[in-house]
């Protein structure tokens, strides 16, 4: 791409833009050189572009001079073939093995041995309700799944009888074969990568070191979890294999509704209902809670849908409480009674004031 070898992303994209434009196959129709290069500009772009794929380069290219070592190429100053194997301590043979250093640099087993293998994630959904979201709460989870084997403790012998090494690999798990100035590595087809050989398999996992069952882990959900919230549990996934640690347990939390209560971050939200003569002269009600009631005082005047501050009786996180927020709504009755009707018709005619001045005074403008 012709950029320095630590250049930023953007100088990469740019080079990358320019050459592709310059080399693109539509503009050089028949040119068999252009279009050589554009693949090659094409393949360089997709290594540098992502992150893991040049961190892998550019560690390679430190370790092997930008790409100078080739098999077959003489040394400096000598005629003889490059063997790669001679950069790590010569020999050739399975302890100086290339593709060890490869296996290690780009996410390997760490030199050829058969690795532990950490178990696999799981997942599952709890259903609480409302108030146990709030409070906090132990829940049981079941889990069907592998398990480590109880019989053999993972080993995946008979017990009392012995796991011995695999003579093919040595324990090592890989076996290597040399192609010319290479030795590339391979799983032992003997013992399938364990580096081991099993001569009586366990009874109950038949030499697999896991079985399937049932089990139950507790989950404590703390308080104040909100709905869709991912709780981890470390170590409570699958097991893991070859001395290997276990998984996580993941836990999504589904949060039913209340039908009372709703939540607005960590406050709490109520509605409740009062009377026109409630609203006009003002009043105490008595309020639920989730943990009991509260007094709540209604000011003279209050409009409908205004809302009304309980401080410290929202949710409880980290020691903190949120409020609850009470919104009070005017309550119009939908019969009346005769002398209920009377009354409001003489109160009526009492009033004076215009409970829409701008809505009179827009009617009150001429229209052409």
């Amino acid at each position: 791409l012709g950029v320095a070898k630590d250049a930023d992303a953007a100088t990469i994209k740019k080079a990358y833009r320019k050459l592709a434009r310059d080399l693109h196959p539509d503009k050089n129709p028949g040119n068999a050189e252009a279009e050589r290069k554009f693949k090659e500009v094409s393949e360089a772009y997709d290594v540098l572009s992502d992150t893991t794929k040049r961190a892998e380069y550019d560690e390679a290219r430190s370790l092997f001079g930008g790409g100078g070592f080739r098999p077959g190429a003489p040394y400096p100053g000598g005629q003889r073939g490059f063997d790669m194997s001679d950069l790590f301590g010569g020999g050739g043979g399975a302890g100086s093995d290339f593709t060890d250093l490869f296996t290690n640099l780009f996410g390997g087993n760490g030199g050829g041995r058969a690795r532990a293998t950490r178990g696999t994630d799981v997942s599952t959904e709890v259903m609480l309700d409302f108030s146990a979201a709030v409070a906090g709460t132990t829940v049981p989870v079941m889990l069907s799944g592998a398990a480590t084997c109880r019989t053999c403790l993972g080993s995946g012998a008979k017990p009392g009888t012995p796991v011995t090494v695999c003579p093919v690999c040595g324990g090592s798990g890989y076996t290597a074969t040399n192609q010319g100035g290479f030795s590339f590595s391979e799983p032992c087809r003997n013992c399938r990568g364990s580096g081991h050989i099993i001569e009586t398999p366990c009874p109950t996992c038949h030499g697999t070191g896991t079985t399937t069952e049932t089990r139950t882990v507790s989950v404590r959900v703390p308080a104040g979890v909100r709905d869709g919230a991912k709780l981890r549990i470390a170590g409570k996934g699958g097991p893991g294999s070859g001395g290997g640690p276990a998984g996580d347990l993941f836990v999504t939390v589904r949060v039913g509704r209340h039908p009372l209560f709703g939540r607005k971050g960590d406050d709490l939200t109520l509605t409740v209902p009062i009377s026109f003569a409630e609203a006009a002269l003002g009043t105490t009600l008595r309020v639920p809670t989730l943990d009991g009631s509260v007094a709540l005082k209604v000011a003279p005047g209050t409009p409908s849908g205004r809302t009304l501050r309980v401080r410290g009786r929202g949710v409880t996180r980290k020691g903190k409480s949120a409020d609850l927020l009470v919104t009070v709504e005017v309550a119009v009755p939908h019969r009346l009674s005769g002398e209920a009707k009377d009354a409001l018709e003489a109160f009526a005619a009492t009033q004076t004031d215009d409970p829409r001045p701008q809505i009179t005074a827009a009617l009150a403008v001429p229209h052409a």
